[in-house]
């Protein structure tokens, strides 16, 4: 395999996660999205669509996407199993994994790709520009606030958010609450759970990659 990253950048470390969870370490190349790599020649050949992270398996088949990447590894190495053991479990994990990514993670790279000076005109990833709307950043850090209310809920009665053990749905909510830092967004003192299931993710040896 040959995995494709940008360690400053929240997609890419999904997948460094789901990898370490299950003991893999492909041959990496970093991309730094800060220095524009993803637009230059080299690695539009690789990906088209200029984003990260990028996936090439053993057999030569290119996956750009987080959700793509854990299928395919999900289905080589089974074990530990990260999307769920059961038909509802793995209903579940893509459940809250969608919610994770459309209910946080959305909202948080509106929040900064709307309002950060160094992303002037580049307010969507991808090979095409796009201005800045100043009104989405506002709008993005208010759905975060009900996001971090969305996790609470669910782990007042769960120690993880889509089955009784750690599984994708985490590793993307995780990922995403701590990506929250650069929209100065952190989870409210008053959410005791959220709190400790964040630290409890951020103790796991995947979550230093």
């Amino acid at each position: 395999m040959l995995f494709y990253d940008c360690s400053t950048a929240p997609s890419p470390r999904r997948a460094r996660m789901f990898l370490a969870e299950k003991g893999l370490e492909p041959e990496t190349h970093d991309i730094s999205i800060a220095e524009g790599q993803q637009l230059q020649p080299e690695f539009l050949v690789v990906n088209p669509r200029a984003t990260l992270p990028v996936l090439v398996t053993d057999t030569g088949t290119t996956l750009t996407e987080n959700l793509g990447i854990a299928a395919y590894l999900e289905a080589q190495h089974p074990e530990p199993p990260l999307m769920g053991r059961t038909p509802d479990e793995k209903g579940l994990v893509l459940m809250w994994n969608a919610i994770a990514e459309q209910q946080g993670g959305q909202p948080i790279a509106e929040a900064l790709r709307n309002s950060n000076p160094h992303m002037k005109d580049r307010a969507i990833p991808g090979p095409q520009n796009y201005e800045q709307i100043p009104e989405l950043a506002e709008r993005g850090k208010a759905r975060v606030g009900t996001f971090f209310d969305v996790l609470e809920e669910r782990l007042q009665e769960s120690p993880f958010l889509a089955a009784n053990h750690f599984t994708l749905a985490d590793i993307t909510a995780f990922v995403f609450v701590d990506f929250a830092r650069v929209i100065k967004m952190r989870i409210p003192e008053v959410n005791t759970a959220s709190r400790s299931w964040f630290d409890n993710i951020a103790a796991r040896p995947s979550a230093l990659q």
